[in-house]
């Protein structure tokens, strides 16, 4: 018996997802200095945050790759993406210079717009939602 359709592209986002959230968050933790200007003035101990995330991505990405922690990590992800968003948007709205990104609206309109996206991807890669593919009843 094969597989569904939908599992497979699930199985083939979490490995995306690991890959993008393992690559990002070694960035968090070898660039965490160029990130700082990037952290909203209300944010307590920003590297020490910088630096945390760093760990939580790559520890999220991990657990995506297991069946025991991979809806922890889902979760994780999710919230992730949206405490984030905060930055992103002093990013984008500040014109904040950070090497290696670029400081456009071709960038930033994409990348906040599509935000909600990734807190969907980590649900429905981690087999907590089923929407829009889900079995009507």
């Amino acid at each position: 018996m094969s597989e569904p359709t939908a599992e497979i592209w699930r199985r083939r986002l979490r490995y995306a997802l690991a890959l993008v959230y393992a690559g990002i968050g070694i960035v968090h933790l070898v660039a965490a200095d160029a990130m700082l200007p990037l952290m909203p003035d209300w944010v307590p101990q920003p590297r020490l945050v910088i630096l945390a995330t760093g760990l939580c991505e790559i520890a999220g990405a991990i657990g995506l790759l297991t069946r025991s922690f991979r809806r922890a990590a889902a979760i994780g992800l999710a919230l992730y993406a949206v405490c984030v968003y905060p930055a992103n948007l002093k990013h984008a709205f500040d014109h904040i210079h950070v090497d290696g990104i670029p400081n456009s609206w071709w960038y930033h309109g994409p990348r906040l717009a599509f935000q909600p996206v990734f807190v969907w991807s980590a649900l429905w890669a981690g087999g907590l939602i089923d929407w829009p593919f889900g079995h009507r009843r």
